[in-house]
């Protein structure tokens, strides 16, 4: 059974930094590429970021870019998701997904975690 749980979601504060960790299990992790992906109330999901099964290559939605940087830790079957420069806009709540081939698109991912909120205050 395939399990991807993310955690380190909470409340700071505009400006400051949160890392957001998922850890999978079930599914040999390193074969996979890893995705991040993000919902806010009212919204629909939205592409973060994503990164190859070998972390080569990481590649990130505008938004996001050159705030948030997505690692990977095969040996420890854990992707990252380090957010800096925390805005009021990315409050949302936060998932990782799994996928033999990743992309910019939700259904390139096979699995998905339950999600871990993540607030923005002013």
């Amino acid at each position: 059974q395939v399990q991807l749980v993310e955690s380190g979601g909470g409340l700071v504060q505009a400006g400051g930094s949160l890392r957001l960790s998922c850890a999978a299990s079930g599914l040999t992790f390193s074969s996979h590429a890893m995705g991040w992906f993000r919902q806010a109330p009212g919204k629909e999901r939205e592409f973060v970021g994503g990164i190859s099964w070998n972390g080569r290559n990481s590649y990130y939605a505008d938004s996001v870019k050159g705030r948030f940087t997505i690692s990977r830790d095969n040996a420890q079957n854990t992707v990252y998701l380090q957010m800096n420069s925390l805005k009021l806009e990315d409050t949302a709540v936060y998932y990782c997904a799994a996928g033999r081939i990743g992309s910019y698109s939700g259904a390139s991912y096979d699995y998905w975690g339950r999600g871990a909120q993540v607030t923005v205050s002013s």
